[in-house]
Formats: C-alpha cells, sequence, structure tokens
C-alpha cells in the first residue's frame, strides 16, 4: 500500500466524485478509479458505494478513512520535521492538552521560543487525557499536557508549576452562589455536569473527596471540553463540576465559580513517549519547559 494511493482514496472520499478528484488530483478518471479498486482488492473490503451522481464510504471505507488520515498525517509531519533539519532554528511542535488555566505556563514558553526563534510554529490539539495519549503513542504529537488523575508510567515527563482547583460553575442566580465554597452535601440532590476524564479514570479523584456520598450523585451529563457544558450550564440543565479560571464568570456572563471544600487539587504533567527522538524544534521546547518548572 503505498502513501499516494491514500492520498488517492481521502481524495475520492472528500470529492464523493470520481471525475472531480480525478481533475484535482492530476490524473485520468480510469487510472484514479484502478487504483480505488486494487486498494479494495488489497484490503479485501469494500470501501465505497457507487449511487447515481456520487460515491460515498461504506462502514469500512469511514473506518479506513480515518487510519489513512492519521497515516497521512504523520508522513506530512515527519517530512516537515527532516526538511526542517537543514535549519538550525525552524520547525514544528505539536502538543495535546485538556483545559487547563496552567496552559498559560506553555503559551509563555512558546512566546519566548518565538521572540528567539520565529520559524519555530506551535501546533496545539484540545482533547481529554485519553484523547491526547492516544495521538500522542501514534507520534501525532510531540508532548502532552495532562491532569491527574491519568496513569503516565509509560511515558516521561515534567511536573508543571502550579495546581488547579477544582469547583462547581453554576449560574449567578443559583442558590449555591451565596456560599463561599461548595460541601458535598450541597450538590447530593443537584443536578450534576461532570467532565468525562474524572469518569474515564473511574472517579477516584472526585470520589475520594464526595466519599460515601458519591452514589448519591445526580449525574445528568458529562462534558469533554468545557465550553459547551457552561451553555448547558446557563439552561439549567444542571451545575459543572470543572477547573477554576476556564470559562467566563465575570459580572455579566451570568455565571460564578465556588471551589469545593476541602479544597481539591490536580497537578499537570507534560508527558511524552520514553526514548524518543525529537526533532531541533521540541528539544528546544522541552529544555525551556524543565527550566520553567525547576
Amino acid at each position: 500500500m503505498e502513501i499516494r494511493t491514500l492520498r488517492y482514496f481521502l481524495a475520492v472520499a472528500r470529492e464523493e466524485n470520481i471525475t472531480k478528484a480525478a481533475n484535482l488530483l492530476h490524473v485520468t478518471q480510469p487510472n484514479l478509479s484502478r487504483q480505488i479498486k486494487d486498494l479494495e482488492y488489497e484490503l479485501g473490503k469494500k470501501l465505497f458505494l457507487r449511487k447515481s451522481h456520487r460515491i460515498i464510504l461504506t462502514s469500512d471505507g469511514m473506518l479506513f478513512r480515518k487510519r489513512a488520515e492519521e497515516i497521512i498525517a504523520l508522513v506530512d509531519k515527519t517530512e516537515k520535521e527532516f526538511s526542517d533539519l537543514e535549519d538550525e532554528v525552524s520547525g514544528d511542535v505539536y502538543i495535546g492538552g485538556g483545559e487547563t488555566y496552567i496552559m498559560s505556563t506553555i503559551a509563555k514558553v512558546i512566546r519566548q521560543i518565538q521572540d528567539r526563534y520565529p520559524r519555530i510554529h506551535f501546533h496545539l490539539y484540545s482533547g481529554n487525557a485519553a484523547d491526547v495519549i492516544e495521538r500522542l503513542d501514534k507520534g501525532l504529537l510531540d508532548f502532552g499536557v495532562v491532569i491527574d488523575p491519568v496513569d503516565i508510567s509509560k511515558y516521561d515527563d515534567v511536573k508543571l508549576r502550579g495546581k488547579d482547583t477544582w469547583g462547581i460553575i453554576m449560574r449567578q442566580d443559583d442558590e449555591l452562589a451565596k456560599f463561599e465554597a461548595i460541601r458535598k452535601e450541597d450538590i447530593i440532590k443537584r443536578k450534576l455536569i461532570i467532565s468525562r476524564q474524572l469518569l474515564t479514570n473511574d472517579d477516584e479523584h472526585f470520589k475520594k473527596w464526595s466519599t460515601k456520598d458519591y452514589d448519591e450523585l445526580d449525574i445528568v451529563a458529562t462534558y469533554n471540553l468545557l465550553y459547551n457544558a457552561s451553555i448547558l450550564v446557563k439552561e439549567k440543565v444542571g451545575i459543572a463540576l470543572t477547573l477554576d479560571r476556564l470559562v467566563d464568570t465575570s459580572k455579566d456572563s451570568g455565571l460564578t465559580f465556588r471551589a469545593l471544600t476541602p479544597t481539591l487539587n490536580s497537578e499537570l504533567s507534560l508527558i511524552y513517549k520514553k526514548y524518543q527522538v525529537f526533532s531541533k524544534a521540541a528539544e528546544l521546547f522541552l529544555k525551556m519547559i524543565k527550566k520553567v518548572s525547576s
């Protein structure tokens, strides 16, 4: 299976038309059709369904498109890294992470690097820990920023300075807004919106805080990134368990944040694959992160 064939397949999947894809690829329609048929024969799977005016992906085709996109992204990243080896102070750094205010540490390092090395470019991917680790393992990211609790035993890591504080986002007119902090008994009978990452990790962090009352919680929704969860809060779907300083809680926002009591904090780590061979740009970023975190 050739990389060129994968690019041909993705063009057809995108255009849903052999003729349009062939024109974009500057190949003949018969040649492109033959390439797709050979690919289907090689895989032993039918990738497209032919309709009257277009072709659409089968379920196998949809799975193969996802894999093809990952392969092409990794190939493009690798080619870019090798082309950048000719330049001492250029390159691309790929960083994934969840929502956390401590990403401001990453931002400050990026600014310092770009002030001195303007030909280094940074690419950020937002997702929860599972998303970030999956892309890190596939080589699509150089680094991942993860929030405890996450098993990072398979990776090298740098502990980032600072901690994130867990609390509740609610409407400003909510009855809980009058409290300075939120106790576990305050949320027992409330409709709760919770981070999917906590559920993925069996909620051990939050369970430890809520102890025996955990099973009484009414979890009505989960979220991956907080913006949409904040909309649910505004629409009175529930109150959201989240980290501080991630959404607008100013006077005009309609929302407010209250920390949990006893205080529940999470530390953060920058992780990367063991024995990773970095580009010069990624090496520089790691060196500076270690410096500001020491």
